[in-house]
């Protein structure tokens, strides 16, 4: 597992997860993981059971919101954000790379929070994370919104 990403007390990204590596996790003082790959999408990766069974086998709470950066839809931002709110802390969330993780918390920030998705970019560049197409996934995803 690559060093997670502390966003602050609460929240960190980091990439691919292991099942062996649930212990250290839980270790690390996490209370919840959340899955954001989906199953599938290289192979030899690690299915969403196999890590899951090890979270609740070390008493973290596990959830399973997969997505891809292109086809992430409001419902699956909403999915995370109360998943965020209402699931024990700190969690520790994870896809691939930790980069599409970290879009889905930042449209929690514009949508939820009323942030800027350019000053959300910057941020998150500062962080590691290429975020530039944040603006253009923010109106998709609002005007899929106002449909609904």
């Amino acid at each position: 597992m690559q060093a997670p990403v502390k966003i602050d007390e609460t929240l960190s990204f980091t990439g691919q997860i292991a099942p062996a590596e649930v212990a250290e996790i839980a270790k690390a003082g996490y209370a919840a993981i959340i899955n954001n790959r989906p199953d599938g999408e290289e192979p030899g990766q690690p299915t969403k059971e196999a890590v899951e069974a090890e979270a609740k086998r070390h008493g973290l709470e596990y959830r399973y919101i997969p997505v891809t950066t292109p086809t992430i839809t409001y419902k699956d931002v909403a999915a995370f954000h109360n998943a965020l709110l209402r699931g024990p802390k700190p969690v520790l969330v994870h896809c691939r790379s930790g980069a599409r993780s970290y879009v889905l918390y930042a449209l929690t920030r514009v949508f939820f929070d009323g942030e800027s998705p350019l000053m959300l970019a910057a941020d998150a560049a500062k962080k590691g994370y290429d975020l530039r197409a944040l603006p253009a996934l923010v109106e998709k995803l609002q005007a899929e919104k106002d449909k609904s």
